[in-house]
């Protein structure tokens, strides 16, 4: 068994990262940092666009039989996001005027190797 499991999870959430960001840039968002990482888990990347600072949660799927990738995000991981976010404004030094949101990227990896994918803007509100 490979390290990405007997499903290749970690090669398909890695391959998602990577076209997500490409997905972003080409939006018009500028990419600060990939994979930040707190106690609590990690942030896929933060972002900035239109003077908002971005907080992306990458979800990518090889299909859509368990739903989609923004119906993943529910109110644990939700929480779990807004705790990470504000771990990452303590640490940059980000002041509290700065404007914030969560954007959903939902990927979904096709047969021909190709990805389809979404932007969720202001895909919840911290709370």
């Amino acid at each position: 068994m490979s390290r990405d499991g007997p499903d290749g999870r970690r090669e398909l959430g890695a391959g998602g990262e990577e076209e997500a960001c490409r997905l972003l840039r080409g939006s018009g968002y500028r990419i600060l940092e990939r994979n930040y990482r707190t106690r609590w888990g990690e942030l896929d990347a933060v972002a900035a666009e239109g003077g908002e600072l971005v907080f992306v949660e990458v979800r990518a799927r090889s299909s859509e039989q368990f739903g989609t990738g923004a119906e993943s995000v529910g109110p644990a991981k939700q929480r779990q996001l807004v705790r990470m976010a504000k771990m990452y404004l303590q640490d940059r030094r980000v002041g509290p005027e700065q404007a914030c949101r969560f954007d959903v990227v939902e990927l979904e990896k096709l047969p021909a190797g190709d990805w389809r994918g979404n932007v969720i803007r202001d895909a919840f509100e911290a709370q």
